[in-house]
């Protein structure tokens, strides 16, 4: 690992001020679960010059309720996220997902803020620098093509690839985009607000170098809606998922008045299916119907050499998602 400064800071202010003058040659830290490894491997072509420790800023883990819904600080473990009341009972589809995420272990560590800004787990963009030839070059670090298309692309997108094929490995940002949540973003003089559903992009998130996540804000989900998170992996204790599912599903009178249906590690973002939810709407939830939706939502799959498999997986998990 290359050497680096690290400083501890006490508030949003001044993070913003030291990536105001660092940029790009600074780099955020929380849990750490993600940043560690990308500098031990050297993944990155530029190693930041300081590490800002933003664990030290009071208050950035809240987790609040009001009229209008949910407010999660960025540093919130998920952890709590898992086990917090509130979420659990109004918030279903976040809580699972928050469950759902690697071990205890790291579920202590991990923070929303870094699950939702980690970098992709795609082999050739975080192959190890120490190994014999040096990092692997692609789009997603400034140059070169996308080594999966025509490599071991077992993991990587059947929807919506374009230039790079890696897939958006958060869990929480497919439940959040179920949940229509927004995500607040600091710059030193100025706050904005982005939806999740447009946090992400092809080669990585919206955030400039000198941005920072400070909150996630969830609106209240309708009174009747049923949420639900299912998830794909080889092996269930610490995998990333193959395939996800966030649902939140609004049935009155029999029949689905409204649905979202958001689709986890099958594209570069989370993909909302609206082929699946115009196929419900309107109809009583039951298999035949939920095997409509599954198949109307993968007829635009386009798999690589190895993934097809990935298809008949994410089927099953919105079929059990609308079921259930």
């Amino acid at each position: 690992m290359k050497s680096f400064s690290h400083t501890n800071v006490k508030t949003i202010t001044e993070a913003a001020k030291l990536l105001s003058v660092y940029k790009s040659n600074a780099k955020l830290i929380a849990g750490g679960i993600d940043l560690l490894g990308i500098l031990k491997d050297k993944i990155l072509p530029t190693s930041p010059k300081l590490i800002i420790n933003i664990k030290t800023i009071s208050g950035l883990d809240h987790v609040e309720e009001d009229g209008k819904g949910l407010r999660i600080g960025a540093g919130a473990k998920l952890t709590d996220i898992a086990r917090s009341a509130k979420i659990r009972e109004g918030y279903r589809v976040l809580a699972e997902a928050a469950e759902s995420i690697a071990t205890p272990q790291i579920r202590n560590m991990a923070t929303i803020g870094g699950n939702l800004c980690q970098e992709v787990r795609c082999w050739y963009y975080r192959y190890p620098h120490q190994v014999g030839g040096g990092r692997i070059l692609c789009l997603r670090k400034g140059s070169g093509p996308c080594w999966a298309v025509r490599g071991d692309n077992r993991y990587h997108a059947i929807l919506e690839g374009k230039r790079c094929f890696a897939v958006c490995p958060s869990d929480m940002a497919v439940a959040l985009t179920a949940l229509d949540a927004k995500i607040k973003v600091v710059r030193l003089e100025n706050v904005r607000t982005v939806l999740v559903k447009d946090f992400f992009e092809t080669l990585g998130n919206v955030l400039g170098p000198d941005e920072i996540v400070t909150e996630i804000q969830v609106p209240r989900p309708p009174e009747r809606a049923k949420q639900t998170f299912l998830k794909f992996r080889l092996r269930k204790s610490v995998d990333f998922a193959i395939a996800s599912v966030g649902s939140m599903i609004t049935v009155e009178e029999g029949a689905c008045k409204d649905a979202r249906i958001i689709l986890g590690a099958v594209a570069p973002t989370p993909v909302r299916s609206q082929e699946a939810e115009n196929t419900i709407k309107g109809k009583a939830i039951e298999e035949t119907t939920a095997d409509e939706a599954a198949e109307a939502a993968m007829t635009g799959a386009k798999p690589l050499s190895m993934n097809a498999y990935k298809i008949e997986i994410t089927k099953t998990l919105i079929k059990r998602a609308i079921l259930r």
